[in-house]
């Protein structure tokens, strides 16, 4: 195994990297190829990852939660990342897009109600903004909320949405227009919606080109009724909150980017070093070596910009510096990452191109990380219009 260099993470921080990794190295590793093959969600795995605390790393104690830094789950989301990047993101949705929203506006009753069972891994909740025709243009949200006497009343549909169809699954949140305000723009508030509620429905599961291990799915809802206060925070407010709840997802993606790449380079320094042609090890050819040492420096950077904009968090730095470092930390890990995937095919040759090696595995994970949390181009938007540059 490469040694990692790590970037100011704490004696305590890296005693967790361990603990994690034994996990990851014991409970998935042995599995992960034939899970992947045949597109299995591990239950009990991911209830295994809530009995080690990984759901409640940074959820408040009062629900059972560890009350930690940020940094410690990009730490857990790495070492889950680079034994396979779909039970990475399923600890990254789960935490990020499902506890952290109830977390920061959820009323004390929904806290109470829902927070103990996920924060133990018991079950999962998810999170609705895409649709077939929104994702980044919340103007273009066709799904629907009506209050209805002391209920909403949701019609429309979700795509691409995580932890939403398993039997773990008890609520998810989603975006709908809840009226329209003064200057004609919709009003889009977050609806929380119970796993198995009369009208919602989580569609078969994608067939994805990576991320197989991942429980993915479109959802429609056809007058799903629930109580009024399943309204997730404030009236209007849903679309603001999914944004504000989408920078720390940033920087975990970019810690999911980080696992991917210390994966590949690991498996390129055992591959180049034993794998022989014309006598001697393919490491000692400069077209190889020079190759992987440019893999070494994306992961370099990577993970010194991810760590960055988690530590930036766990100080309390202003959200316009959190906000631009999640943005940059997330463009360049991910496209390093793609990058960082495809060098490790060529370095295989032939064998990078079998899905018996894992590298297989991890080109085809890695796409989806330029994508969700916001594209690479949403990604330069951003960091465009924080130098104070009026893009559109």
């Amino acid at each position: 195994m490469v040694a990692a260099s790590m970037t100011g993470l704490s004696r305590e921080h890296e005693d967790f990297r361990r603990t994690v990794r034994e996990f990851a190295e014991a409970e998935i590793a042995p599995h992960v190829a034939q899970w992947d093959r045949d597109h299995h969600f591990p239950v009990d795995v991911v209830r295994a990852m809530g009995d080690l605390g990984l759901f409640g790393l940074t959820a408040p104690e009062a629900v059972g939660g560890a009350d930690g830094d940020f940094t410690s789950l990009c730490v857990a989301i790495e070492e889950l990342g680079r034994v396979d990047q779909s039970m990475g993101i399923t600890l990254q949705a789960g935490v990020g897009l499902g506890i952290n929203p109830i977390v920061a506006y959820g009323t004390p009753e929904q806290q109470e109600r829902w927070l103990p069972d996920l924060v133990a891994g018991r079950t999962l909740a998810g999170f609705g903004l895409t649709e077939p025709g929104a994702g980044s243009d919340a103007g273009a949200t066709r799904t629907r909320a009506v209050l209805d006497g002391d209920t909403w009343v949701v019609d429309g549909a979700k795509q691409f949405i995580t932890n939403s169809g398993n039997e773990l699954t008890s609520v998810v949140t989603v975006t709908a227009r809840t009226g329209e305000r003064p200057d004609g723009r919709p009003e889009i508030s977050a609806i929380m919606l119970p796993a198995g509620t009369p009208g919602f429905v989580a569609e078969p599961a994608y067939h994805k080109l990576g991320w197989h291990i991942s429980d993915t799915h479109p959802l429609t809802f056809t007058e799903a009724r629930v109580p009024a206060d399943h309204l997730l925070g404030e009236r209007g407010r849903g679309y603001a909150q999914f944004l504000a709840t989408l920078d720390d997802g940033r920087i975990a993606i970019s810690a999911l980017s980080v696992g991917c790449l210390q994966a590949c380079l690991d498996l390129c320094v055992q591959y180049a070093g034993e794998r022989q042609t014309f006598g001697v090890p393919i490491g000692a050819k400069q077209g190889v070596a020079f190759q992987v040492a440019d893999l070494a420096v994306l992961l370099e950077g990577a993970r010194a910009l991810t760590y960055r904009a988690a530590g930036l968090k766990d100080a309390g730095a202003p959200y316009a510096v959190v906000k631009q470092a999640a943005s940059v930390a997330k463009l360049y890990s991910t496209e390093a990452a793609v990058t960082g995937t495809r060098i490790a095919t060529q370095v295989f040759g032939g064998y990078g191109f079998m899905e018996e090696y894992p590298v297989a595995r991890f080109y085809r994970d890695a796409k989806i990380l330029e994508i969700g949390e916001g594209t690479s181009e949403v990604q330069r938007m951003l960091i465009a219009r924080g130098l104070g540059l009026p893009v559109e």
